[in-house]
């Protein structure tokens, strides 16, 4: 068995929960409703990563490509990810693929909706990559919206809960939102070695977080509100229900 380390963001606020910090390698789950800022909390700790001499996978189903979420990091965390290309991949979704193409900047266009690639994309994209500081970091976002291929649904959830639950040298940080197929998103927060849920209040534009379970090392599971802007909370909506619009047709023929 792995040994188990342990990894702190820079932020207070996440600290405070997490004394002992964030078990590493593990599987970590950001769950909760549709425009409740989880890609924004993954943001905090992909930062903190990247900065700690760490590798990171970016797997973000709802931008349609990865400059959403540079502009992300630079609000979130005033962090450029152009210094850091070499220890950045992006796997971009393309429904229109058969399989995956690996493009120049490490970018990987790649049909995840089906198992097969989505192990492809990742076994290439962590290939490429510097496995240095914390190691590599697999940031998976809005993987809910795999779940709506009629063909793949229970295949990919399949995929997913096979990752959550095997012993592996990579951390992986996912998002699901809880807005739809909740039967579904449940196994997974139940799977998760961490399970932190999030919501947002629509009316003043603020963002609570929770820590529910942690795998062997003490935490906090007041809730607390995270300091982010209105309008980065606006901003953070208005892509998820674009996204919505944009992506669930498209997965939905598959």
């Amino acid at each position: 068995m792995l040994n188990m380390k342990t990894f702190h963001t820079n932020e207070e606020w996440f600290n405070r929960l997490l004394p002992e910090g964030l078990p590493i390698p593990s599987s970590t789950l950001l769950s909760g409703p549709g425009g409740s800022g989880k890609p924004l909390i993954g943001n905090v700790i992909v930062a903190a990563w990247l900065r700690q001499g760490g590798s990171v996978v970016f797997m973000s189903l709802q931008y349609p490509d990865h400059s959403f979420i540079n502009t992300s990091l630079k609000s979130i965390a005033r962090l450029d990810l152009d210094n850091y290309k070499d220890r950045i991949a992006f796997i971009e979704l393309d429904t229109s693929l058969d399989d995956l193409r690996i493009l120049a900047n490490n970018r990987i266009k790649a049909n995840v909706v089906k198992p097969k690639v989505w192990d492809e994309a990742l076994e290439h994209a962590c290939s490429i990559l510097p496995d240095e500081g914390p190691g590599i970091l697999i940031f998976g976002t809005a993987l809910n919206l795999l779940l709506f291929s009629p063909t793949f649904g229970k295949e990919i959830l399949e995929k997913i809960k096979s990752v959550m639950r095997q012993n592996s040298k990579f951390t992986f940080l996912f998002s699901t939102s809880t807005s739809a197929k909740k039967e579904e998103v449940k196994k997974l927060e139940n799977l998760a070695d961490n399970l932190i849920i999030t919501r947002s209040d629509p009316v003043i534009y603020k963002l609570y977080l929770q820590i529910k379970h942690m795998k062997n090392v003490p935490f906090i599971n007041d809730e607390i509100e995270v300091p982010f802007s209105p309008e980065i909370i606006i901003d953070i909506k208005e892509i998820a229900d674009r996204s919505r619009k944009r992506i669930i047709p498209l997965i939905s023929k598959l």
